[in-house]
Formats: structure tokens, C-alpha cells, sequence
């Protein structure tokens, strides 16, 4: 099981920039999830939902949509930090992304995060993290991104 690193306040936070913050735990993908995420979304291209006809595709079978890989971002960072004694947290967005490898439907996904820089905004704090998705048993990322996340006091 991953632990979470707590942090109290902006004060903590800002100790642990240029930290790696951990890995998560796996998380599996399962046509189930990748077909609510095709149905969420109205992405219901074939590499992702026909299995059948995916099978004889580039990838050898279903794949992740990429966006529902880097939606899985958020529940795997919720694994390695948390930030208490803020008024508000805010995903703030992405400075960068990238998706160098498939993630086939039948894997595992997991995420490395580092706090890459903790910096004063006007009422709180700006963290940026570089977090990397990987695919169990994987040569290449399946994710590589730059998050931007807001806290408030």
C-alpha cells in the first residue's frame, strides 16, 4: 500500500519542493473502465471500445484512450500527497503532456510524481509536479506531464 505524505499548510509544502514524492499503487485498466471513460467522453473510437477489431490493429488489442490516462493522474497523485490546513485546492492545469506508449487494456498503471516547485501566488501557493504514468512491464512511459495545481489559505 503507497503512503501518503501529509503535509499541514503552505509552509510544509513549500519543504518538500524538488522532493520525489513517491509511487502509487497499480491501478488496473479494464475494458470496463476504458468503455465508461469512451461513453464519458463520446470517444468511441475502435482501438479503445471493439475489441474484436482492435485485436487485428496496431496495438495487438484495445488500448486506454490517452486523456483517460492522464485523467488517472489525479487518483493516483491523491496517493502520494495531501495537503491540509488550505481553504481550497484548485487543478490548475497542464504546463505539457505527452503519451510515448499505449496503454493496453489488460494492464496496470501506475504513477511517479516529484514536486517540482512550490512557488507564492496571491492568496497561496502554486505547486507544479512532474509526474510520469507507467505501464507495468513497459519500456516507455505512457505518460509524461507537467500538473499545476493551486492551494488557497
Amino acid at each position: 500500500m503507497t503512503v501518503t505524505v501529509s503535509v499541514h499548510g503552505i509552509d510544509e509544502l513549500k519543504k518538500l519542493s524538488g522532493s520525489v514524492l513517491g509511487t502509487s499503487d497499480w491501478i488496473d485498466i479494464t475494458q470496463d473502465r476504458v468503455n465508461g471513460f469512451a461513453d464519458a467522453t463520446g470517444d468511441h473510437q475502435w482501438i479503445h471500445v471493439d475489441v474484436e477489431r482492435a485485436q487485428q490493429g496496431p496495438f495487438g488489442g484495445p488500448i486506454a484512450h490517452g486523456y483517460l490516462t492522464l485523467a488517472l493522474f489525479i487518483p493516483l497523485f491523491t496517493d502520494l500527497l495531501d495537503v491540509e490546513g488550505v481553504t481550497t485546492k484548485v487543478n490548475y492545469g497542464l504546463n505539457k503532456v505527452r503519451f510515448p506508449a499505449p496503454v493496453p487494456v489488460g494492464s496496470r498503471l501506475r504513477l511517479t510524481a516529484v514536486l517540482a516547485s512550490v512557488d507564492d501566488i496571491s492568496g497561496g501557493v502554486q505547486m507544479t509536479v512532474d509526474g510520469t504514468m507507467e505501464v507495468e512491464g513497459g519500456s516507455k512511459p505512457a505518460a509524461v506531464l507537467q500538473s499545476v495545481t493551486r492551494f488557497y489559505v
